[in-house]
C-alpha cells in the first residue's frame, strides 16, 4: 500500500476528470479499508505540484470573462451545473492537496480520515454531475470555466491554519448558501429531461458539504487550541489576509450552524466588507 501523500500527489497529477476521481475514489476505498482493519497506514511524503494537472477542456478564462449564466433557458441551466461540475473536480484536487501539501505537520490520523472521505465524495459528486450533463448532451468541457478557482489553494500553500479557513469555512460554506437555489431551478424546470437527476445529484452534495464545512472547522479548533489562539480571532484574520473576495448573505445559518460555523465568525466580515 503506497503511502498517503503518495497516493494524493497521483490523484493530483492525473488530467483527466473520470481518470482523477476514479484514482481517487479507488485509493480511498484502500485507506478506508485499511482502517476497518484497525491498520494505522504510513502518511509519509510527498511532493504536490503548483497546480493539479487539468484536461485539455474545459477552456480557462479570467473570472470576469465567463459568461453569466441565466437559469431561465435550458442553455443557462447547463451552464450552471457545469459550472458545478468544475467546483467539485477542483474539490477533490483541493482535498487530496490538504493531505499532500500538509503531511509534514503532525495531526492525528482522523484529520486524514476525515479528508479522504470529502475527496471520495467530492469525487462522487463530481461524477454524478457529469452524467447529467452527458444525459443533457452538454458534456463537461463543452462549456469556459473558471480559471481562478485553484487561487485559494496557492495562496495557503504554506500554511494549514489558513487552507482551513479559507476552503472549507469560506469556499465550501458558500456552497451552503448557494445550492438550495439551485436545487429550486431545476425543480422548476418541467420542461428539462434530465431536471429530475440534476435535483438527485444537487440533493446528494448539498447533504455532505455539510460535512466537509465541519471538517474544516474541526481541525481548524484544533489547530488554535494547539497554539492557544482563539478561534474567531485567528479565522476573521487569516480570510482577511488570505481570501480575494468579500463574504455576502444571504447566509444558510442553519447549515452552517451544523457544520460548526456561528454567526460571528462570518458575519462580521461580510459586514465590514459592505461597510
Amino acid at each position: 500500500m503506497l503511502p498517503l501523500a503518495e497516493m494524493a500527489e497521483a490523484v493530483l497529477r492525473t488530467a483527466d476528470g473520470r481518470a482523477k476521481t476514479a484514482l481517487s475514489r479507488a485509493h480511498a476505498a484502500t485507506w478506508q479499508a485499511a482502517r476497518a482493519r484497525g491498520e494505522t497506514p504510513p502518511i509519509g511524503r510527498a511532493t504536490p505540484p503548483d497546480r493539479p494537472a487539468r484536461p485539455e477542456r474545459p477552456e480557462l478564462l479570467d473570472p470576469r470573462d465567463v459568461p453569466r449564466r441565466r437559469p431561465g433557458s435550458p442553455h443557462g441551466r447547463r451552464a450552471i451545473l457545469h459550472a458545478v461540475a468544475h467546483i467539485e473536480l477542483n474539490a477533490v484536487d483541493l482535498h487530496w492537496d490538504v493531505i499532500a501539501r500538509f503531511a509534514h505537520v503532525p495531526m492525528p490520523i482522523g484529520f486524514f480520515d476525515d479528508w479522504v472521505k470529502a475527496a471520495d465524495e467530492e469525487s462522487k459528486h463530481f461524477n454524478l454531475v457529469c452524467d447529467v450533463l452527458e444525459a443533457m448532451d452538454c458534456p463537461y468541457g463543452s462549456l469556459a470555466a473558471h480559471a481562478g478557482m485553484w487561487r485559494a489553494a496557492e495562496d495557503t500553500a504554506h500554511d494549514l491554519m489558513a487552507r482551513l479557513a479559507v476552503v472549507p469555512m469560506v469556499l465550501e460554506a458558500r456552497g451552503l448558501d448557494v445550492t438550495p437555489g439551485m436545487i429550486d431551478i431545476f425543480r422548476a424546470a418541467v420542461d428539462e429531461p434530465a431536471a429530475g437527476r440534476a435535483v438527485a445529484a444537487l440533493e446528494v452534495i448539498y447533504s455532505e458539504e455539510v460535512h466537509h464545512v465541519a471538517y474544516g472547522a474541526k481541525w481548524f479548533h484544533f489547530l488554535c487550541g494547539r497554539h492557544d489562539i482563539d478561534p474567531k480571532d485567528a479565522f476573521h484574520d487569516l480570510v482577511r489576509r488570505h481570501f480575494h473576495g468579500a463574504l455576502k448573505p444571504p447566509f444558510n445559518e442553519e447549515k452552517r450552524a451544523e457544520a460548526g460555523l456561528p454567526p460571528d465568525f462570518y458575519w462580521p466580515l461580510a459586514d465590514a466588507a459592505r461597510r
